[in-house]
């Protein structure tokens, strides 16, 4: 799994390099993604894990970092890629015990961008897609054993983004994103995270929306 997700990144980027580029942008951010995932939400909740009177809602926060680099290849037009990592995590108490389960999300992405710029400031509208690899952790009340679940899935980003000039070659970035992930039915070595009420597997498709603060490089 880590040397796929390696040798996808390299093929991203020798598949960039080979594109002769006017400007090119180096980008680090990090923000609050809201995120649905009612199917976790509904086994979250059914299953009891939820205490009393705090179940979970349809919309929750996850933690989202995100590197970027691009080529500007036209005037108005960039390329680049990305390469994103999100986090949420969920425990509660009840009188079964403390139950803990969390999930990380690498999302190497490419994506297109219509670019207008100016002095001292630039506005980058597009989006783009790519491959999800997902890794969810549970622990069950009265239990200290930690259980892993994996899926691999694909997703789609709508994205706009602002920079305004800090200083020499660096920008101030603001970057808001709308996300639909198909993250597939995570598998461990006990088979399928599974909703026993609903009788299904638990699967992790997600919308969200989502604000990023960042620096940018130019050069």
């Amino acid at each position: 799994m880590k040397l796929t997700k390696i040798f996808l990144l390299l093929l991203i980027l020798i598949s960039l390099k080979s594109i002769t580029a006017q400007e090119n942008q180096l980008r680090a951010s990090m923000g609050i993604d809201f995120i649905s995932t009612p199917s976790l939400v509904d086994y979250i909740n059914q299953s009891n894990f939820a205490s009393d009177g705090s179940e979970l809602p349809a919309f929750n926060t996850a933690v989202n970092f995100s590197g970027e680099y691009g080529k500007i290849i036209e005037e108005n037009f960039q390329l680049s890629v990305e390469l994103a990592y999100l986090l949420y995590s969920y425990n509660t108490s009840n009188i079964n015990g403390r139950y803990d389960i969390s999930y990380d999300l690498i999302m190497p992405s490419i994506l297109a961008f219509y670019v207008i710029s100016g002095n001292g400031y630039s506005f980058k509208f597009g989006g783009g897609a790519g491959i999800r690899f997902l890794s969810v952790d549970e622990t069950l009340p009265a239990s200290i054993r930690s259980d892993n679940y994996t899926s691999t899935g694909f997703g789609v980003i709508l994205r706009g983004e602002g920079n305004t000039l800090l200083g020499g070659k660096f920008y101030a970035n603001v970057i808001t994103d709308i996300r639909y992930d198909i993250n597939g039915e995570p598998k461990g070595d006990n088979g399928n995270l599974r909703n026993n009420v609903l009788n299904e597997n638990v699967n992790f498709k997600s919308l969200s929306v989502g604000i990023k603060l960042g620096v940018s490089y130019y050069f």
